[in-house]
């Protein structure tokens, strides 16, 4: 029985090729618009999920408000892990620390490595993390100084093997040598830090420190099966209180308790592991962190998208089906109770979805590279698990199948086969009625995410354009510090060409990847208004490379010999530190009681991502190595690197020439933004296109039912002009009920969404209208061709059996 129905199912689809082929395209494509966000949800949501004890792992931080700004530190002071296993052994199990040891020269005979990335560690970070070793023993691999674990990965590309234990690893400009005590699996992409080397922090003095003025360790505490977190925490802030008391006072020249008094909290907190990647919003964080709130944004889409999809199936089968009424008639005259009818409508559905359930998985496939590039993922179609993805779709299949095809099954099985085949089937418009409903919803969650998408684009395009304070255009940052003590000549022969027109060195840049330090400082006259700064180390040709604004005062300069204890402040320090006028020639005290003298004060820049708002800023003199700044007014960007790159090359290096624009640098800032941007319009095309579908289902079903009032409008002088505007007048009611109900939905998301910046556009009128428009005329010109071919029919046909 079942193999006839199949027999049957795949005749009707022969039969009604080009609606079948609207069908199974619309719903592969929503099914696979679906799986590829799962693909995405799933991958964020799986971060640091794969050690063992993830449940149970937590990052120590530094959290506080205080004046200039609240502080949100990922990493702590270095007693924190030994004070918290001693004191909390009743809840901590194991403690750890890393410290970030960036990206030293390695070298391995007469070969020379950069690229590897290197963090101290204590020997216990093995027994909290899962990271695997293939040669060496993790409990034992990191107890004494200079040892190190390195990942199979560079194992392999600097030894050729991963048979390296015992083996040297010279890092140059340094004299100890790290020996290799053990290799491990390459830590998985989906971990919150990358590196690949880790070493003994044995080797560093300052892991020795007692001081909890200073920080740069993240801690890891793996805490016992009945401990709670809210409760450590409650334990971890008298244990802070208790040990950093003792030492405010010599830090900061006031009592603990007196700065607490004047407003300021600051304290540790507990972090879980597995929230670290999607609810973390810390500075000096170990990698890029993700925004659950995005996960939110395109889970919506994808079930929308789905519900979409399943919808057009109901609507443009309803549509074929309604040709198909005679066919029920005589199958019901002949014998065919309702359960065979719906047996066979429902094979045909299941059919129907199965088929469009492999194209879908053809599609990801496929599709996976592009949407790789623009979410910034690496996913494959490889980490779906055999055992469980099949089984999983074929369950989605049957279930959408069922789901989908269950409205034109229990439709068209319902009819009386004597109406039907004496032509007096009298159709509810009750269905009619359900099937307008539904291409609203499906049009209200197109205008919401054509609406959402020139939101986000505008949003974009604000933060390419904001007056940011400083000139980003032309100027070229380049990778110095590798020249050492060359870097000077270096410099001095750039200098001498005519195309560049300021020279800077420093590490501090508003944009990208940049140093970072916390600053506290007070006026001299009033030793109890501290407030956090950050410190920018300069030279006195940065101002002038960036293109900032001195607003009063003057910049630093080699003519004044005391400059090296001047600052230059931004107008927001000035402003959290109470001086309205008469700034120039105050003072500044830090918390190493140095005295330094402001000179300066620079018009505000953004330093910041735009999602903050400009904090206050103090500039020191410096002569600091790393990169050069370098401001041009080239013409031909080619030529001019092309000349840099000579210059640098006359002089010995171990690392090739490394540059980046700032402006580029700037752009990677809001990476996350924009490819977000870019899944959005991707992800309102499809949706539109899928839900034209829908509309065109629809249409078909309408003109097919309204074919004999067409022809009567016709004998007695209706214009083809006339009915198809009739006729398209009606679905376009639909799309406009639509605009009215997703225009309050979408501003309050993209408002909830644009909260999220301090500094953002306003949502504007012609953004609701541009969205209106756009879809208004997706959908004339989706009904208009089945509008026009309806006007243009025969009358004579439609009323030949009246």
């Amino acid at each position: 029985m079942i193999k006839s129905y199949i027999k049957i199912a795949v005749r009707n689809l022969k039969r009604n090729i080009a609606i079948s082929l609207i069908n199974i395209c619309g719903l592969a494509l929503g099914i696979a618009t679906c799986l590829l966000i799962s693909l995405y949800i799933t991958d964020e949501l799986s971060y640091d999920r794969f050690n063992n004890h993830a449940d149970r792992i937590v990052r120590v931080v530094f959290k506080g408000k205080v004046k200039g700004g609240d502080l949100k530190e990922a990493h702590v002071m270095p007693p924190v892990a030994s004070t918290m296993k001693a004191e909390l052994s009743s809840d901590v199990e194991e403690t750890a620390r890393l410290r970030i040891g960036g990206a030293p020269l390695f070298m391995v005979g007469d070969k020379v490595f950069h690229d590897e990335h290197l963090a101290y560690v204590d020997a216990a970070f093995f027994r909290i993390f899962t990271l695997p070793l293939l040669k060496g023993d993790h409990l034992t691999a990191l107890t004494q100084p200079n040892t190190a674990i390195i990942t199979e990965a560079m194992a392999r590309k600097y030894f050729n093997t991963i048979d390296v234990i015992g083996r040297e690893l010279p890092i140059k400009g340094n004299e100890s040598i790290l020996k290799i005590t053990g290799v491990m699996q390459d830590i998985p992409k989906n971990s919150h830090f990358n590196f690949d080397v880790f070493t003994s922090i044995e080797a560093l003095e300052d892991a020795k420190s007692t001081s909890w003025m200073t920080s740069e360790y993240y801690t890891y505490a793996l805490l016992k099966k009945d401990a709670a977190i809210r409760q450590v925490e409650t334990k971890l802030a008298t244990l802070f209180d208790k040990h950093v008391g003792p030492q405010f006072m010599a830090g900061f020249g006031m009592s603990y308790e007196d700065y607490k008094k004047t407003g300021n909290k600051i304290g540790l907190y507990l972090q879980p592991l597995t929230d670290i990647h999607l609810h973390s919003d810390f500075v000096y964080d170990l990698s890029p962190s993700g925004n659950i709130k995005y996960l939110y944004i395109f889970g919506v889409i994808g079930l929308f998208m789905l519900l979409i999809a399943t919808i057009n199936f109901m609507n443009l089968s309803t549509a074929s089906g309604s040709r198909r009424f005679k066919e029920v008639g005589v199958r019901k005259v002949l014998g065919a109770g309702k359960q065979k009818l719906l047996v066979q409508f429902f094979t045909e559905g299941i059919l129907i979805t199965y088929i469009a359930l492999l194209l879908a998985v053809c599609i990801v496939v496929v599709a996976l590279p592009l949407f790789n590039h623009f979410s910034g993922k690496s996913l494959g179609i490889t980490q779906l698990s055999a055992f469980t993805t099949i089984p999983f779709l074929i369950g989605f299949g049957l279930l959408i199948g069922l789901f989908s095809s269950s409205y034109p099954t229990l439709y068209l099985s319902s009819f009386n086969p004597l109406s039907i085949l004496r032509n007096k089937l009298n159709l509810s418009e009750k269905g009619l009625s359900l099937r307008s409903g539904l291409v609203v919803f499906q049009f209200m969650i197109s205008v919401g995410l054509i609406f959402c998408t020139v939101v986000v684009s505008r949003q974009l395009d604000y933060m390419r354009h904001i007056k940011l304070g400083y000139d980003k255009e032309n100027v070229i940052i380049v990778q110095s510090w590798p020249l050492g003590a060359n870097e000077k000549a270096f410099a001095e022969r750039l200098a001498q060409d005519s195309r560049i027109m300021h020279i800077s060195h420093s590490s501090y840049l508003p944009a990208g990847a940049t140093n970072n330090n916390n600053f506290f400082i007070y006026p001299k006259e009033n030793p109890n208004q501290w407030v956090k700064t950050l410190r920018y180390d300069v030279d006195d040709q940065y101002i002038p490379a960036m293109g900032m604004k001195i607003k009063e005062g003057r910049n630093f300069s080699k003519a004044y010999g005391n400059d090296s204890l001047s600052v230059v402040i931004n107008e927001t320090a000035a402003k959290n530190l109470g001086w309205k006028d008469n700034i120039l020639g105050r003072t500044l005290t830090n918390k190493d009681n140095k005295v330094l003298q402001v000179i300066g004060v620079v018009e505000d820049f953004h330093f910041k991502p735009l999602h903050e708002t400009i904090a206050p800023l103090v500039m020191v003199l410096s002569d600091q190595a790393g990169n050069l700044i370098i401001k041009t007014k080239a013409t031909n960007m080619e030529e001019l690197l092309a000349t840099v790159k000579k210059h640098y090359q006359a002089f010995p290096s171990d690392l090739p020439f490394d540059y980046s624009f700032l402006d580029e640098r700037y752009n990677q800032t809001y990476q996350s933004e924009l490819k977000t941007g870019q899944l959005l319009t991707i992800f309102a095309t499809l949706t539109i296109f899928v839900a034209c579908l829908g509309l065109l289902g629809l249409a078909i079903f309408t003109t097919h039912q309204r074919k004999k009032e067409i022809g009567i409008r016709k004998v007695i002088g209706a214009s083809v002009p006339d009915i198809a505007r009739m006729l398209s007048f009606e679905f376009i009611r639909l799309v406009v009920i639509s605009i009215i109900i997703a225009s309050p939905i979408a501003w309050w998301m993209m408002n909830m969404w644009l909260q999220d910046f301090a500094y953002r556009i306003d949502i504007k009128w012609w953004m609701f209208a541009i969205a209106g428009i756009l879809a208004i005329v997706i959908a004339l010109l989706t009904v208009s061709s089945q509008a026009i071919r309806a006007a243009l029919a025969n009358p004579v046909h439609s009323l030949k059996d009246e």
